[in-house]
């Protein structure tokens, strides 16, 4: 079988995980085949349509990584791939549908239709257009919906995901095929694109389960060979309760990227939402992932989105970089005190950090002290409030003496790091303290910050003259 995939958005808004996961599926599961992955925009309700989310869209794939073979930037074979741009088309399959008596103008007003709804609530019946299907129709001339005229029947078939699914004659019904306004509905646009874009596949999300059947029957008055269909189940919110939705504070993939999350560690955790290849791996490369990717693995229960997750696999795949693609990765992510700053020292610090960094966007805090002495506030308020149990009970002329005895031993240090160390673990020795006590002292008065990398490291990288000006003065702030 030739694999041609799609991920067939509407430009409705931004695209946050659901979207990329279903995407991403349909991507992989072309790039294993060698096959084709489109990308085509169903624009068809226009009402609800968001100037510039198509190029939205792209950007997002392309940032990813999911490049696509034809779309709506670069065109391809079966171009249009907009289906605003693809009205005739759906016209001409309208009309075969209308002579072969498979479809027919609904001349009902809203009031109307509302009023057969009401009948149905109040008889305790599910409501089905087909038991309203008006007797002498008029022709369609484009002004009124145009409905599919049904024939009710069980189905049994296969999803690639799901398995073996079935249903009965009592869910189907007459739906709208082109509205009012020209424009095609979801329900009949799709099945035409896919046929003329020879999609072998059809991924997409358990929302559109339900409506199968529908579209089972109208393959058939087509005369239409359908595509594998493969259902993915839902992403669900941390509590597993409902969907993810965007009112649930589903962000817009892009922005994970904006705050620091790098693209292939995105894909590894959407591609582990609701799959594994049956081994207890949590880490892929994008090649790995389309060596492994089948269908059949993908689980039929939804999946819940865990950040903290995403940042533990984030963390991963930073740590993991080379040191100057790491400086390269982090541009853009610098506190402004680091502007002034050359590549060497800025590299020093970046490698102090690479192990915490669980995200780009953390760069800015965690090395500011590097480039800028600490504020007086944050150095009085760490001491006062000390992070490490075994400083908080201390006094303040205890934690003084500390410093001046600390900043004396570092004064004859040549600032290796080797150096560093011996001197102040040798301190230790002498004054019978601990690392909790000592060198947490030094590292409020030197970074101002709760935590920072390596001691030893940190002092390097700020070198002597900065690390001992650092120490000078804090005796004089917790005095006051």
């Amino acid at each position: 079988m030739k694999i041609r995939t799609r991920f067939a958005p509407s430009p409705t808004g931004y695209v946050h995980v659901g979207g990329i996961r279903t995407a991403l599926f349909a991507w992989l599961l072309a790039r294993q085949a060698g096959g084709q992955f489109i990308l085509r925009l169903e624009d068809t309700d226009r009402k609800r349509e968001v100037e510039g989310t198509g190029k939205h869209i792209e950007t997002s794939l392309r940032t990813l990584g999911l490049n696509y073979d034809e779309g709506p930037d670069i065109g391809g074979p079966f171009a249009p791939y907009r289906q605003s741009q693809r009205l005739k088309s759906y016209e001409e399959w309208a009309r075969k549908l209308i002579n072969s008596g498979r479809a027919y103008a609904d001349p009902y007003t809203p009031r109307e239709l509302e009023q057969f709804r009401q009948k149905a609530k109040d008889e305790k019946k599910p409501f089905l257009f087909r038991d309203h299907r008006p007797q002498n129709p008029p022709a369609w001339d484009g002004s009124q919906p145009l409905r599919f005229r049904s024939d009710p029947k069980a189905y049994a078939w296969k999803d690639e995901v799901m398995g073996e699914l079935r249903t009965g004659p009592e869910v189907i019904d007459d739906f709208i095929l082109i509205k009012s306004d020209g424009f095609p509905t979801y329900n009949f646009a799709h099945i035409i694109d896919d046929a003329e874009m020879e999609i072998s596949h059809v991924i997409r999300g358990q929302e559109f389960l339900a409506s199968v059947p529908n579209y089972l029957n109208l393959y058939e008055a087509l005369e239409i060979d359908r595509p594998l269909l493969a259902t993915v189940p839902h992403i669900l919110v941390p509590a597993g309760n409902k969907k993810l939705s965007k009112r649930d504070g589903a962000k817009d993939i892009l922005d994970y990227v904006k705050d620091g999350f790098l693209p292939e560690a995105l894909v590894s955790f959407i591609a582990t939402m609701g799959w594994n290849d049956g081994t207890q791996q949590e880490i892929y490369s994008v090649q790995e992932l389309i060596e492994k990717f089948s269908l059949e693995r993908v689980q039929r229960s939804g999946a819940r989105f865990d950040e903290k997750r995403l940042e533990w696999v984030n963390g991963h795949f930073i740590r993991e970089l080379p040191p100057d693609e790491l400086y390269k990765r982090a541009e853009g992510f610098w506190p402004p005190e680091a502007d002034a700053a050359d590549a060497s020292h800025k590299k020093a610090a970046l490698a102090l950090v690479q192990e915490r960094l669980k995200y780009l966007g953390e760069l800015s805090q965690l090395t500011k002290f590097f480039f800028a002495a600490p504020a007086d506030g944050d150095i009085r308020s760490l001491f006062e409030n000390p992070v490490d149990k075994q400083l908080k009970n201390l006094d303040r002329a205890a934690i003084i003496e500390l410093l001046q005895k600390a900043r004396n031993e570092l004064s004859e240090s040549d600032f290796s790091e080797d150096d560093l160390a011996e001197r102040l673990n040798g301190l230790l020795e002498k004054l019978d303290t601990k690392p909790g006590i000592l060198f947490a002292a030094i590292r409020i008065a030197v970074t101002g910050a709760p935590a920072s990398p390596q001691l030893f490291g940190t002092l390097h990288a700020l070198g002597k003259e900065e690390s001992l000006g650092r120490l000078d003065k804090v005796p004089a702030l917790l005095k006051t």
